[in-house]
């Protein structure tokens, strides 16, 4: 699914170079790289802030920390998504209300959200930028602006997408809610060489809060003035990060390459429905994938696999069917959209290393499946 030794040896001389100087200075824990790797970062999403962590799930758990919501309160996250959204809620001891995704786009319904903010007293909303394309904020926003709800961004899959507001401006996903969340984890469009996460936020008071969580904790040295956690971005990781964000913009356009040649070889195939595009946000394509509506999404994973071709289930099981939220009362049926996507997203192949070959073979085998 990802060449990560294809695209370290394009860059090799670059990285080896930054990684040379972590270990002659031997700064290993907050050393000047993670300073600079966070500036550049803060200039390429436009952000005022910039706080660096130990992964994208400590991101979400220090925004959802630093908000300081009261034990059982609500937050809004969405049916379909990774278990880390919903795993920090139920670990501070929140109550996520899980929220329908939109059939075509898999993010976030806004029709959906504005039932559960009618119904119930919520305290967050963390829409997820799925697979790299940016979940409706004008509508979200809209509606977390006039019900006073503050909004965490979860953008681990979509860094580099840009999404146009209502009122023309173009800004980076994980900017736009008060609180931004990023994974460096090394199969992302941004990834580092292990783990790796940061916050953004525009908020002077929650970027001060988030950075003291971060660090144990502490406003100065071994002077802890809130309950945190030991959360650091290793030195290593961030002058790895730091050249390969010098590279993203490159690497993004790549993906959007092969996106954009398997919808020419798929648009056409019963049965298989190419991934669908919000008109005010770019896709990043951390993921391509696909529907299978033919009831024969694991059929076609299988076919796939005895040609060597991998494919992934990303997600077999919607969140609240899941055994550790149980407690929290959702039953199957209480998101047929969510459920049903289960049994039919498929995502194929996508990196920045494809070869025409690559293409080839795998358009060819995918279209002789659906093609009989």
């Amino acid at each position: 699914m990802v060449d990560l030794f294809g695209q370290y040896r394009e860059i090799e001389t670059e990285i080896l170079a930054e990684v040379k100087e972590v270990m002659e200075n031997t700064a290993f824990i907050n050393g000047p790289a993670v300073h600079d790797f966070s500036m550049a970062l803060k200039d390429y999403l436009g952000s005022k802030y910039i706080i660096t962590c130990g992964n994208g799930t400590d991101a979400l758990q220090i925004a959802l920390m630093a908000l300081e919501l009261p034990r059982g309160v609500k937050v809004a996250v969405p049916a379909f998504t990774y278990v880390a959204t919903v795993e920090v809620i139920a670990l501070l001891k929140l109550t996520p209300v899980f929220i329908e995704v939109d059939p075509d786009t898999f993010n976030m319904d806004p029709a959906h959200l504005e039932g559960m903010i009618q119904k119930h007293e919520l305290r967050a909303i963390i829409p997820v930028h799925l697979y790299g394309q940016s979940a409706d904020m004008n509508r979200i926003g809209k509606l977390a602006e006039d019900s006073g709800i503050p909004v965490i961004e979860d953008n681990a899959q979509a860094i580099g997408a840009d999404y146009q507001l209502a009122n023309g401006e173009v800004k980076k996903t994980g900017t736009m809610g008060n609180i931004g969340t990023f994974s460096f984890f090394p199969s992302k469009n941004l990834g580092a060489f292990g783990d790796g996460g940061a916050l953004s936020t525009i908020d002077t008071d929650l970027a001060k809060r988030m950075k003291m969580i971060a660090n144990h904790g502490q406003s100065s040295k071994y002077i802890h003035d809130l309950v945190g956690l030991n959360s650091r971005l290793d030195t290593l990781q961030a002058a790895i990060l730091k050249v390969k964000l010098k590279h993203l913009d490159d690497y993004i356009s790549r993906r959007q390459a092969v996106a954009a040649r398997y919808d020419r070889e798929f648009s056409d195939l019963s049965g298989l429905k190419i991934p669908a595009r919000d008109k005010a946000s770019t896709h990043v394509f951390h993921q391509y994938t696909i529907k299978v509506e033919t009831g024969e999404r694991d059929r076609l994973k299988e076919f796939l696999a005895t040609k060597n071709i991998p494919s992934v289930v990303y997600y077999p099981v919607a969140q609240h069917l899941q055994k550790a939220y149980e407690a929290f009362g959702y039953k199957e049926g209480s998101f047929p959209v969510s459920e049903q996507l289960c049994k039919q997203v498929l995502s194929l192949p996508i990196h920045t290393q494809m070869k025409e070959d690559d293409l080839v073979y795998i358009c060819g085998h995918v279209k002789a499946y659906f093609n009989g």
